[in-house]
């Protein structure tokens, strides 16, 4: 079954781009013009993955992705004209899972999307089982995470990265080894994608987030989950 995927960017060329080069790799591709009709359909449409671009009108990319991430873990790429660290970092923080500064190579795009849509299967096919440990309880099948029974709302890859950790305690992996596993390519060096998912993820399963008793940090080297 082909993956479906909402492009969503103001620019009718860019869109018309990437969904021809999609469809020739086989995906479905829905496309959006504004954030809220980009929002109207996430909401009525099943998708695979959403390409969103930060800068739209009516309602921006950010401010889709942070009210989507209420009701949804869709894996969302983000796509921005702006190359500051800042707002990178920032599309992180409202729950994307990935970005890509324009103007970008599709060829690059298309294996992003690709690595987020064969990771999302094999987990979905693998029918993974459990970890429960001092509170915290991981199912892999569903891809939940609960703390003392209230549910941590998780992004695909805050998921993935908390995954890799849990079903290999004890192993300390470096920011640019869970760069490589987890997002699934060559990722361009911005080790510091990692520091914000470790940290949200500290967010919404430690008890005391300041103070972390499952992700913990191996100085100068990397990070590791403590069974």
């Amino acid at each position: 079954m082909a993956a479906k995927i909402l492009v969503v960017d103001d620019e009718k060329n860019i869109i018309k781009g990437i969904k021809f080069s999609l469809e020739q790799d086989g995906f479905e591709v829905d496309v959006a013009y504004d954030g809220e009709e980009a929002f109207q359909k996430i909401k009525n449409t099943e998708y695979d993955l959403i390409i969103l671009d930060v800068m739209l009108p009516k309602m921006d990319g950010l401010e889709v992705c942070q009210q989507v991430r209420e009701f949804s873990m869709v894996p969302i790429i983000m796509l921005t004209a702006k190359t500051e660290d800042i707002d990178k970092i920032l599309g992180l923080e409202y729950g994307a899972d990935d970005y890509m500064t324009k103007p970008f190579n599709i060829l690059e795009l298309k294996a992003r999307i690709k690595a987020i849509i064969r990771r999302q299967r094999f987990y979905e096919e693998k029918h993974l089982n459990r970890i429960s440990i001092r509170g915290l309880t991981i199912d892999f099948d569903s891809r939940q995470v609960f703390y003392e029974e209230k549910e941590a709302n998780l992004t695909a890859k805050e998921f993935d990265l908390l995954e890799l950790l849990a079903l290999n305690a004890g192993k300390v992996y470096s920011r640019e080894k869970l760069l490589d596993v987890v997002w699934g390519y060559d990722y361009p060096g911005d080790v510091r994608t990692v520091d914000v998912h470790v940290r949200r993820l500290r967010e919404k399963i430690e008890p005391n987030p300041g103070e972390p008793v499952f992700i913990m940090t191996k100085w100068g080297v990397g990070y590791y989950f403590k069974s």
